[in-house]
């Protein structure tokens, strides 16, 4: 595991990106496993700078999200299929047939989740998984529990991660309960993962991911046993470690 400590929001974009883009031009085919939530916008804006400058080509990259909340579809500007395109693929030249992500107004949610993961297998698995981590430790939408989930499942959100994230709905009472996410083992299963970190609202999750027991109250904490981890966060985020 590589851990790089940057000064702010600023300079873990930059990196994170860097990063990112060494992988899209070393395989112009590759797969990227995508993020949403506020920690990866910096990035995506970095990504279609240089992409605009003629510095990155993304017509033969390959993309799987990691999550999308359960009933929300592409009509909703909630959606992560809206924010993936608000956010970067409109920006960038991206092929849409090249785009998954979880089909959050599929009813069957045991067909669903097989769907994704059988797609993901057929990709030949993901080259780089970014990822950000929720204060509870949860990547994806991988919540604390008893056992790690290995397949993509449906999984109905904590508390916190619920209040987490109504600061993007107009009342608590308007976030969706329930969500599609990819399973631990498909992001285990990345060549690299990459995980950014910002602010201090973040460093008990750091430190107890990271330099803490394996367990999966804090999911995020099975990265330790990954063969390729980069964590990027900035001195905030790490104050506790």
């Amino acid at each position: 595991m590589r851990i790089y400590k940057v000064k702010d929001y600023n300079e873990l974009s930059r990196k994170a990106a860097n990063i990112i883009s060494a992988q899209v031009i070393s395989k112009p085919d590759c797969v990227l496993g995508l993020a949403t939530g506020s920690s990866p916008i910096g990035t995506y804006k970095q990504l279609i700078e240089w992409y605009k400058k003629g510095d990155l080509d993304f017509k033969e990259t390959k993309s799987v999200n990691l999550d999308e909340y359960r009933g929300l579809g592409i009509e909703s500007d909630q959606s992560y299929v809206y924010f993936m395109n608000e956010n970067l693929f409109k920006h960038i030249n991206i092929d849409p047939k090249n785009i998954n992500i979880p089909n959050g107004k599929k009813e069957d949610a045991i067909e669903e989740c097989k769907r994704y993961d059988d797609l993901i297998d057929s990709l030949g698995g993901i080259d780089i998984q970014l990822l950000g981590i929720g204060r509870n430790g949860h990547i994806g939408f991988n919540e604390p529990d008893t056992s790690f989930i290995k397949e993509t499942h449906c999984v109905k959100l904590t508390e916190s991660t619920i209040e987490a994230n109504k600061r993007f709905f107009a009342s608590v009472d308007d976030v969706p309960r329930e969500a599609y996410t990819m399973g631990i083992g498909a992001i285990m299963k990345a060549k690299t993962v990459l995980l950014i970190a910002s602010g201090k609202d973040k460093a008990e999750a750091i430190k107890n991911s990271f330099f803490g027991p394996i367990t999966p109250n804090v999911p995020a904490s099975i990265l330790q046993l990954h063969p390729n981890v980069i964590v990027v966060a900035d001195e905030d985020a790490l104050s506790l470690v």
